[in-house]
Order: structure tokens, then sequence, then C-alpha cells
């Protein structure tokens, strides 16, 4: 299995105050896997992506991603290691105003050393798989939702990772935009065999994947439609 959570559980808060966002996690996500996690508002969804990904703590358990356990790694391991081999895709695409399209999706390539001339031609090239070839020294400001998100993913996409986690991707996309944009998903998942794990709220987004995991109260209780 490509990504392993064993006995994972996290709480915020402590006494009574304590809030219990993810209760003994197990779960197996193989390499090219399209997996789309789903719940009501507070399940955990959004804690179990940052926690898979490294960018939350847990409190016991495990977490693997191919050979790398997150939950013993050090924090500079874990930074170059989601340089390395992750992309990420957001609700509010965090793409820097002063920056243009082919710009932003080359930020993760400088950050890892790639040379300046390099991380801009593979910049380009993203943004032009994902329908932007035309916007490339365009800002933020000046495109609409559905194009910042494509130059999100462009971003996510630019150094070829094996995994991509998008965190509620179409929620503040229209509905046609929202499937212009799962869309992309699919073919990047179909064509270059990106394994993909996608948080989303909305049903009709979810049930686009191969693969539903869905989390109540901060427990997996159905994952692929059986019942846990």
């Amino acid at each position: 299995m490509f990504i392993r959570v064993s006995g994972l559980s996290k709480t915020f808060g402590k006494g009574e105050a304590a809030a219990h966002a993810l209760r003994e996690v197990n779960l197996e996500i193989g390499k090219g896997e399209l997996v789309s996690v789903t719940g009501p508002s507070g399940c955990g969804k959004t804690t179990l992506l940052h926690i898979m990904a490294g960018i939350e703590s847990i409190d016991t358990g495990e977490v693997w991603i191919g050979d790398m356990p997150l939950h013993e790694a050090k924090e500079k391991q874990i930074s170059q290691f989601r340089l390395e081999h992750m992309g990420f895709i957001f609700q509010s695409y965090h793409l820097i105003p002063v920056l243009n399209a082919w710009e932003n999706a080359a930020m993760p390539l400088l950050a890892r050393g790639v040379s300046a001339r390099e991380a801009k031609r593979r910049a380009i090239e993203a943004l032009k798989e994902v329908g932007l070839k035309d916007k490339l020294g365009t800002y933020p400001s000046q495109l609409s939702g559905g194009q910042n998100q494509r130059v999100a993913i462009a971003r996510a996409i630019a150094g070829k990772p094996e995994l991509i986690w998008a965190d509620e991707p179409t929620g503040a996309l229209d509905s046609e935009t929202a499937k212009q944009i799962v869309g992309l998903l699919e073919m990047l998942n179909r064509h270059h065999g990106t394994t993909i794990v996608m948080v989303t709220h909305d049903q009709g987004v979810a049930e686009r994947a191969e693969r539903i995991i869905h989390l109540q109260n901060g427990r997996v209780v159905h994952d692929g439609g059986r019942a846990v």
C-alpha cells in the first residue's frame, strides 16, 4: 500500500474543552488511486488529510507514505518529503497575488532548488496542460475562480508529484466549473497515475472518485461503499 494509516487519533484542546477530531482511524490507499474523503462538517476529514500530508501532528498511531514514517520523522525531513513527492490544492487557491500564473506555478520547484529557467519551463508546461496557455503572464486578480484553481493545479503538478492532496478543491466554484476541475483531476490520475486524495462535502464531486471514504464523528464509517 502507498498510504497506510493505523490507529490514528487526534484531539484538540484538553479536559472538558477537548475535541476528538479523529478516533482510531485505519485505512490504506494504493498507488494510483483517486479517493474522495467525505462526511459532515466537523467530522475530521480535513484534519485527516492534513495529518496524512504531514502538516498536522498526531497524538497516537502511525502514518506511512511509501517507506516514509511521517509519525516519527523530523519536521525538516517531512518538509523536504512534501516538496519532492506531494502537491497541494486548496479551496482558496493560496496563490501569491503579486506573482503571475507561471510564477505561482513555479514556486514549489524553486523551493526544491530547481533552476529558475527549468522551473519556468515546467510551470508553463503544467499551465498548458490545464488549459491556460494564454494566461501565463496573468495575475490572480485578473483570473476567474476556475482559472485560479487551474493555476493551483498547475502548481501542484509542475513537479510531477506522486501524490496530490486536494482540500475542497471545488468548494468556491460554481457547479459547471467544479465539474471541469474534477475532470482535470481525473485526467491527471488516469494519464499520469498520480495518487489523488480529495476532501469534499459535495456528494456529486465525491462520486466522481473511484472510491469514497466516509467519516463521521472522527471515525471511518464507510470505505468504498463497504460498511466498516
